[in-house]
């Protein structure tokens, strides 16, 4: 059982530092081998401190135009830019076309469709969390977590590329996808549970299952495209994944709520 602990915590400090700018966590030696399935929850701790900041600005008399624009740049700042990056590296390679796919990844210039795509992904994010408003907390959260269970199904499903010459590959480690998202699976149990023993209305327990099922969807399928479009995976690509499904999630959202 101790050999058990300390590997998740190994693990998990791994994650912690790879996928955040986060310090190191006292009295732990961090491993990077099987960090993936960790993202997913890291992504709802995100979604946790973006929503503290907007609700602490909104509440300070700050506009909600501010609020949320200074809630999307905390999200950039606290992931160190990485899944932007990837964001705009993939929409280059992707309109360079196929011959030229990963020339475009590579350079290390930003093109005018990875410029595009960040801007019309930013004004998405922007208007859905002014419309979702004082509901951000029981919302950027989940978004965050859809958008980083894509990537468990996208390393999973196609085969990994890269082009760097030190390239971390998550399926050198790679335990299949049952085992890989164990711990998604057991946080989207106790968020359901909760929902529903302390949702009174059978109408938002419905809307409630019904996001999550449409969470699933986009999960599954935005990665499923990309993965076709760009003939596989690797960190860029996961990272267009995720923030591609967090944004269409947070889209969703603000259309239901």
């Amino acid at each position: 059982m101790k050999l058990i602990k300390k590997k998740f915590l190994n693990d998990f400090a791994g994650a912690w530092i790879f996928f955040t700018i986060f310090p190191k966590l006292p009295l732990i030696h961090p491993r990077f081998k099987n960090i993936a399935q960790y993202a997913p929850f890291l992504g709802i701790l995100v979604g946790c401190i973006q929503s503290l900041i907007f609700i602490c600005l909104k509440n300070n008399s700050w506009p909600i135009f501010a609020s949320a624009s200074i809630c999307i740049a905390s999200g950039f700042f606290i992931t160190g830019g990485l899944h932007i990056d990837g964001l705009m590296d993939t929409f280059d390679g992707l309109y360079a076309g196929k011959d030229k796919f990963i020339k475009a990844m590579k350079d290390s210039r930003v093109g005018a469709f990875g410029v595009q795509a960040i801007i019309l992904i930013t004004l998405i994010q922007l208007a859905s969390l002014m419309k979702i408003e004082d509901k951000i907390f029981n919302v950027l959260p989940i978004c965050l977590f859809w958008g980083r269970v894509s990537t468990l199904i996208y390393i999973d499903k196609f085969k990994y590329f890269k082009y760097k010459r030190k390239s971390f590959s998550h399926q050198k480690y790679w335990r299949g996808l049952n085992k890989e998202s164990r711990l998604s699976i057991l946080i989207l149990i106790l968020f359901g549970s909760y929902n529903l023993i302390n949702i009174t209305s059978s109408l938002i327990i419905i809307k409630t299952l019904l996001l999550l099922v449409i969470g699933l969807i986009c999960a599954w399928n935005i990665p499923m495209i990309l993965g076709r479009k760009t003939g596989g995976v690797n960190g860029d690509t996961c990272g267009a994944s995720i923030v591609l499904t967090e944004t269409t999630m947070l889209f969703i959202y603000a259309i239901a709520l």
